[in-house]
């Protein structure tokens, strides 16, 4: 099978295989890429002949003709024009040519099949199966950030041995693709590639070749960027490409570190997206390459700017709709021996259980039904194409944990297959917890917000109905959200076993719900305002010995330096084996009192994400101060990236109020780092009532410390 597809900047198109025998490669000389322009709806009138002639005379045009096909799901098949490209990259400037050449209004004509990856559009296109059929060589390059500065690299790790020197590292990596002849280089950052070529043109060094053709230099197929997803600012870093080889940039790619290789492939294999192009992917990328595959399978085109305008409702309708997911806020305080329930990928299966798809929500030919509760649309009983892309993923991951439940309980499991099998369950699971949010995506190819609205509806009577058959069985609901229920035993009252109540849910829902885990005890946060309790703000000892389960504490955040991260943890052991606040406040003082003594300041690096330019934010943070001496060392340092830092004077109004993690430092601020012990030992005793101000007093009243306790050291 091909694993890589090289666009060259010569026009030509290579296929790369991985054989038993080694890697060959063939130049497709008949691929053109292909889009299409017609009607926007169903029926618009469009001058297809004129579109013919203009783009038939314009010089990047390789081939255009009249076609039928499908505009959308619920649409026959209409007349459109597909424009044959010379090249991938003329594409997006061909298609914004078509309302020029159309001589119709605006909204009468879109654009389809127009932003498709580069290498997924080839398989897609020309039926190309990517996924590798044999093990893929690797080669890792790893270098500090700090080093990949205006100046030549001077450090690098190649596969796990560190080098220094210009020539040193060009031979070093040339030795590496020479003897491994990798098919993936795995980098720390993709700058470490045109470092490399910048560095064996600046010693003269003719021998360091990263592609594996002569004639074909290093490309970069994108800029750096930044973006906003779902309110949290991203950066993307430039992307490259090596011909014949894949790069996957470590600092670029949620799959590679939410998963592994493995699952990688197996996304792969269901998506068509290559291996490069699905590291660099995120959930909602794979996700609707998954979706133009069946729609391509059902003729249909996919477009380039969405166009799907709700369905009218009711002032009723539209509040009902708008309520999202049903929770059950949860009892604050300190609960003993509770169990925790799941819906088995609950949003998924209600997809694939009442067939939610855009192409059969609020179908003309069922309009007299009400299939969704308290919305009352009507679902069509022809399967949806969403259904069948989630379907086979459900039960394949089903298989694996099955198979993944079975290895843990062997006495000679197999450690490869498990952490294969756990690599691809993971990466089916971030697929599947995807597939609700982006029915409501508006830039989502095929979504519909109906769908949405839809899910949550049925989702919050099957929360109900789970509520109401665990009260009936004894058990008391301290907490719900999404998929998850957490019940205690009623005092006084027989319990019906759990496992049998479970299975009723199970049938009368027709969703699996299962048996997660039990704790000895689960603490849930108090809001600050003391109205209830903080839907994400729990910890608990998991029965079973396994540990601590915690969800929105200091020790889950990744700002949080390491020194309050094993603190925390170090309260949760003194609280389970205590029950007593007092001994957990006895080990804060122990906590303060080697912090003024001195700790290592890696210990007390706090790791932000950046969200905008320095001259952006109103406010002196540390982040700001951060950014600026980041700035004065010529690091540069783009909104959604990282900035790690230690605070080492809080109240200096400059860069010195912090200093940079890779910076020598001989000195933090206790003051400010006792603070922070403070706010993570509230973290855990606010559920027993005690918050921070509970927690100073207590440690003035405990001892009278001289000021110079506190100073920095």
């Amino acid at each position: 099978m091909v694993f890589h597809i090289d666009h060259l900047d010569d026009g030509r198109l290579v296929r790369w295989r991985r054989t038993a025998g080694g890697v060959t490669h063939t130049i497709d000389h008949e691929y053109t890429p292909r889009f299409y322009v017609g009607p926007r709806r169903a029926g618009a009138s469009i001058d297809l002949r004129r579109l013919l002639t203009a783009y038939e005379q314009h010089p990047h045009v390789a081939g255009v003709s009249r076609e039928q096909h499908r505009i959308g799901f619920r649409h026959g098949p209409s007349p459109v024009v597909a424009v044959d490209a010379t090249h991938v990259e003329h594409i997006p400037t061909l298609a914004r040519l078509a309302h020029d050449h159309a001589a119709a209004p605006v909204g009468d004509v879109a654009c389809y099949n127009v932003d498709l990856s580069r290498e997924f559009r080839y398989c897609l296109e020309t039926g190309t199966d990517p996924t590798p059929s044999h093990p893929l060589r690797r080669c890792t390059l790893d270098a500090d950030p700090t080093a990949l500065g205006d100046g030549p690299l001077e450090t690098l790790t190649v596969d796990g041995t560190t080098v220094t020197g210009a020539t040193a590292i060009v031979e070093t990596v040339a030795e590496a693709l020479t003897t491994v002849d990798p098919d993936i280089l795995i980098c720390s950052t993709a700058a470490i590639v045109p470092a490399l070529v910048a560095l064996a043109d600046h010693i003269d060094h003719p021998d360091l070749r990263l592609g594996r053709l002569p004639d074909a230099p290093v490309q970069q197929l994108a800029g750096r960027s930044t973006y906003d997803s779902y309110g949290r600012i991203g950066h993307s870093p430039a992307r490259y490409n090596v011909p014949g080889r894949v790069i996957i940039d470590r600092a670029n790619t949620f799959f590679h570190r939410e998963t592994n290789l493995d699952g990688m492939i197996d996304l792969v294999s269901r998506s068509w997206k290559p291996l490069q192009e699905l590291a660099w992917a995120s959930i909602g990328n794979v996700l609707t390459a998954m979706q133009i595959r069946a729609a391509t399978a059902r003729d249909v085109l996919t477009p380039w700017h969405p166009w799907r305008p709700e369905f009218y409702k009711s002032m009723r309708t539209l509040h009902a709709a708008d309520r999202g997911g049903f929770i059950f806020a949860p009892d604050p305080g300190f609960h003993e021996t509770v169990y925790e329930l799941d819906f088995s990928s609950l949003y998924p299966n209600i997809i694939c259980t009442h067939n939610i798809s855009p192409d059969a929500i609020r179908c003309d030919c069922h309009a007299d039904r009400s299939d969704v509760p308290e919305l009352g649309y009507a679902v069509c009983d022809r399967r949806g194409y969403l259904v069948d892309v989630l379907e086979p993923l459900i039960a394949d991951r089903d298989a694996i944990k099955a198979e993944i439940a079975a290895l843990r309980a062997a006495d000679d499991a197999d450690a490869d297959r498990l952490e294969e099998l756990e690599g691809r369950s993971s990466a089916l699971k971030w697929i599947l917890v995807a597939c609700f949010g982006y029915q409501g995506f508006n830039n989502a190819k095929f979504g519909r917000i109906e769908c949405h609205e839809a899910i949550n509806a049925h989702a919050r009577e099957i929360l109900l109905t789970a509520k109401e058959q665990l009260e009936a069985g004894g058990w008391t609901v301290v907490h719900g959200i999404v998929d998850s229920i957490w019940v205690t035993p009623r005092d006084g009252v027989d319990q019906t076993d759990l496992e049998s109540v479970a299975a009723s849910i199970s049938a009368a829902v027709g969703i699996r719900l299962e048996y997660e885990a039990a704790y000895d005890w689960v603490a849930f946060v108090p809001r600050t305002d003391g109205a209830g309790g903080t839907l994400t703000r729990y910890f608990g000892r998991r029965a079973d010995g396994s540990g601590f389960k915690l969800r929105g504490i200091e020790a889950r955040q990744r700002s949080t330096p390491p020194l309050i991260v094993d603190h925390q943890h170090a309260c949760l052991e003194r609280l389970d084996a205590t029950r007593d606040p007092d001994a957990v406040l006895a080990l804060l003082l122990t906590q303060i009192d080697r912090l003024a003594a001195g700790v290592d300041p890696t210990d007390l690096v706090i790791r932000t994400r950046v969200s905008q330019p320095a001259s952006a934010y109103t406010q002196r943070t540390h982040t700001v101060a951060a950014l600026e001496r980041a700035a004065a060392a010529g690091l540069e340092v783009y909104p959604g990236q990282d900035v790690r830092f230690v605070v080492v004077d809080d109240t200096a109004g400059s860069a010195d109020r912090v200093a940079l993690a890779h910076e020598p430092i001989d000195r933090y601020d206790v003051d400010f780092y006792r603070e922070q012990l403070v706010r993570a030992t509230a973290s855990i005793l606010r559920p027993l009532g005690m918050d921070a101000d509970a927690i100073r007093a207590a440690i003035a009243d405990t001892r009278e410390l001289p000021l110079s306790h506190w100073g920095n050291y």
